[in-house]
């Protein structure tokens, strides 16, 4: 296993980042305490997970994820060999459950978002602490186009910056990150913390992968020059980039076929380009799911792709990827695609 800096910290994580976010809807207890064990067994020391986990977030399971998480630290005792992220919500309307109102990224939302954070992860500090999505009104999960609105609530960045300091020289919370972040956010971020208004952020988390590569506009740049490494999420779009939903087929039990609503990695031309890349990959003998994590984990902007598995076979296999070195042939071939498929699910 290959580590990797974090941003311009002293902490060095796994290439892979164990995604949990189905703990707790799609996984038990007991199965999740199987996927740590085999990971932490094959050198992953990076877990990321988030206070609305599980997903798809509903009052029902909200924060299930961190309880079970926070039940192997307590059963394992390796809470010093893991390098643990959180995150805390941005403001939804249709999540006011979880602090009885739409949460912002301000003093009251965070320092209480991260108290019962640590409650249900049972620990007393949080190695990388996330904005989950902006305070502010952008074009995310698959939204195209900007629509601003000049009456916009909004946490202004500077306060968020204020908060997070306060809890970083509390010892609660060690380094900060940013999620679903645009270039305009992520620099402001940075530009605040250099004239000393608060920590600088250390790593961003976008969605990135064969179906998505909006993040080589504008945020790779950023993240080369700027040290602010990608935790590409979503790296098999949803399980997608394996081919199993191809012409048409809904496996049992997996996440498309249970949450028919999830759309963003599905439609003609997304299946056009998911049928091109899992031919590639027979065509080099390559596992598809392997092709597509060992390619988002050789781009020199990430840090570690976030897998995620809701049976033990899926995890080994995505695990076994980060021995795979793609070869020059293969990487020509993937970036021909690249372009016959330009971002088919932004």
């Amino acid at each position: 296993m290959d580590y990797r800096k974090l941003g311009r910290t002293d902490l060095k994580v796994s290439c892979l980042c164990l995604g949990t976010m189905t703990w707790g809807e799609q996984n038990s207890q007991a199965e999740a305490f199987e996927q740590m064990d085999y990971a932490v067994d094959q050198g992953i020391n990076f877990f990321d997970t988030a206070e609305i986990y599980a997903v798809p977030p509903k009052a029902e399971t909200y924060g299930a994820t961190e309880e079970i998480i926070g039940n192997w630290f307590q059963n394992r005792k390796k809470r010093d060999q893991i390098v643990l992220a959180s995150k805390v919500a941005g403001p939804s309307p249709a999540q006011t459950y979880i602090r009885g109102e739409i949460a912002r990224f301000n003093r009251k939302h965070i320092t209480a978002a991260l108290d019962n954070s640590l409650k249900r992860l049972k620990t007393d500090y949080i190695d990388l602490y996330q904005l989950h999505w902006p305070d502010r009104n952008v074009n995310i999960f698959g939204q195209l186009g900007f629509d601003h609105r000049n009456e916009e609530m909004i946490t202004q960045p500077e306060e968020t910056l204020a908060v997070l300091d306060d809890l970083v020289k509390a010892g609660k919370i060690r380094h900060v990150g940013i999620s679903n972040e645009t270039p305009w956010g992520t620099m402001e971020f940075l530009r605040l913390a250099g004239e000393g208004k608060g920590p600088r952020m250390v790593s961003i988390q976008n969605p990135y992968s064969f179906l998505n590569r909006s993040f080589e506009v504008g945020l790779a740049e950023i993240a080369i020059r700027e040290d602010i490494g990608l935790l590409a999420y979503a790296p098999l779009a949803a399980g997608v980039l394996t081919g199993k939903y191809l012409g048409g087929a809904r496996p049992e039990g997996a996440r498309i076929s249970l949450f028919p609503d999830n759309k963003r990695y599905m439609g003609q031309r997304a299946e056009a380009a998911v049928q091109d890349y899992v031919s590639l990959a027979d065509k080099y003998r390559l596992d598809p799911a392997q092709m597509a994590l060992a390619y988002v984990r050789s781009r020199p902007f990430v840090t570690a792709p976030i897998i995620g598995a809701t049976k033990m076979a899926q995890l080994k296999t995505n695990i076994a990827s980060a021995e795979i070195t793609l070869s020059d042939e293969v990487l020509a071939e993937i970036e021909a695609l690249g372009r016959r498929h330009t971002i088919p699910c932004p």
